[in-house]
């Protein structure tokens, strides 16, 4: 009689689809991207009507990657290597390796739409990171530089010019620029997008916390949603377990920031072998009155003791909000 069970068990398994081997270890839908990659950008195009998500390519020691990759999907759950997009040993002028931490913003000018990436790199002057922004007509690229830095220095006179972040304040029409490792800094752009107002740049660093609630470490982040804006920041070290995700509102695109009550939005989940998930990016789907998602990277878990800042991968869940709009914590899947 158990026999005839375990048979009939079996019988019903293959007759829905799904296996027993297949039950115990189907695939999580993350990582989203194959290989290791970090610092994840997304983006809606509204001239391809695709989503892309533009990385820092990583796996190399000390951070070492010297190009951007792109990949597209059409559903946010399959995606495809496109290109490689920008190569600072063959297209950048000023830099020469260290390729981190983009960002990009589509605007249609005149009719038609171009596409601003920012980035930060090695500068061939040996004074630290720096960053730049390169132009293409088309998401996928080829994106050509514009030569020179557009960020070269810190306004508080210490920290790096990394993880550059772009937004455009939907109530004005104003473009904007944040950085900073160590700071924040923020600037509003000039129209052409290729170089910030001087006069603008405000150090926007949130007071206080320490590393296990709200320090702010890097990677700013800053989107808009019902009136409010939103600031997200990294904490901690990007090799580290805990390095996580806080963040707070403010009623300009400039801050000041007021830290949420409860800042901690996305955090490792050891039990689930999650560590260090964090320096995310946000998108509204389109079409959508209020679906939104958080791409972000995490530590590759068999390098968690072994070069864990540069074996990443990226990574994309459900961003949901309470009634009175504070962010609710994200539960990273597997």
């Amino acid at each position: 009689m158990k026999h005839l069970f375990i048979r009939f068990l079996l019988f019903y398994l293959f007759f829905i689809g799904i296996s027993p081997i297949n039950a115990q270890h189907r695939k999580s839908a993350n990582p989203i991207l194959s290989g290791f990659h970090a610092d994840p950008e997304i983006l809606y195009s509204r001239q391809t009507k695709r989503y892309y998500i533009y990385p820092t390519s990583d796996g190399f020691p000390g951070w070492g990657g010297s190009y951007f990759k792109v990949f597209s999907s059409r559903n946010l759950k399959e995606w495809k290597e496109e290109r490689v997009i920008l190569d600072m040993k063959k297209d950048v002028s000023w830099a020469n390796g260290n390729a981190w931490a983009p960002c990009i913003e589509e605007k249609e000018i005149d009719g038609k739409y171009k596409y601003f990436f920012y980035y930060s790199a090695n500068s061939v002057t040996n004074k630290g990171k720096q960053i730049g922004v390169a132009t293409a007509n088309s998401p996928a690229g080829p994106f050509t530089d514009s030569g020179k830095p557009i960020i070269t220095s810190s306004p508080v006179g210490q920290g790096q010019q990394i993880d550059v972040d772009v937004f455009t304040d939907p109530t004005s029409g104003k473009s904007y620029l944040y950085w900073g490792n160590g700071y924040m800094a923020g600037a509003e752009l000039n129209n052409d997008m290729l170089s910030v107002k001087e006069e603008t740049i405000t150090v926007m660093t949130p007071k206080g916390g320490t590393l296990q609630t709200y320090a702010f470490r890097e990677a700013p982040y800053v989107f808009f949603r019902k009136g409010v804006y939103y600031f997200l920041w990294s904490v901690d070290d990007t090799g580290s377990p805990n390095y996580h995700v806080a963040y707070g509102t403010g009623n300009s695109p400039l801050g000041p920031i007021q830290v949420a009550k409860e800042p901690i939005i996305l955090i490792q989940s050891p039990k689930d072998e999650i560590y260090g998930p964090a320096h995310c990016s946000v998108l509204q789907v389109p079409d959508k009155k209020d679906s939104w998602f958080i791409v972000y990277h995490r530590i590759n878990k068999e390098y968690l003791k072994h070069g864990p800042g540069w074996h990443r991968e990226v990574c994309i869940d459900r961003l949901e909000f309470n009634k009175d709009g504070t962010i609710k914590q994200v539960i990273p899947t597997p």
